[in-house]
């Protein structure tokens, strides 16, 4: 599964849950950064962090080749989405929320 970004961080109320969760779902890894709460997605270009928080903000938005797939997994996981929606001339896209509630994007660009 291919994700692109600029950069993210996000929190979550169990670092291990989010990290089990995206792992899961994007196939990351990720090493502690700065002590505990705090762990930067290994590899990733541009790259980003899971970290300690409420699991409300911010959003991110990733990249996929195939967004039904994308959101199958998703729910397979233990979280929410919305069947995905058509932006016309664009592509499309679903909101979506982990398995803490935290919310983010899947985008998959038009043909």
């Amino acid at each position: 599964m291919t994700t692109n970004l600029v950069w993210f961080e996000l929190p979550g109320a169990s670092t291990d849950k989010a990290r089990a969760f995206y792992s899961g779902l994007f196939g990351w890894t990720f090493s502690n950064f700065g002590g505990q709460g705090y762990h930067m997605v290994d590899g990733a270009n541009p790259g980003g962090a899971i970290t300690s928080g409420d699991g409300s903000h911010p959003v991110a938005y990733f990249s996929t080749e195939d967004i039904n797939a994308s959101v199958a997994k998703v729910k397979e996981l233990g979280g929410t989405a919305p069947d995905p929606m058509e932006i016309p001339g664009v592509g499309r896209m679903a909101l979506c929320q982990d398995d803490q509630g935290t919310t983010f994007g899947l985008y998959e660009p038009g043909a």
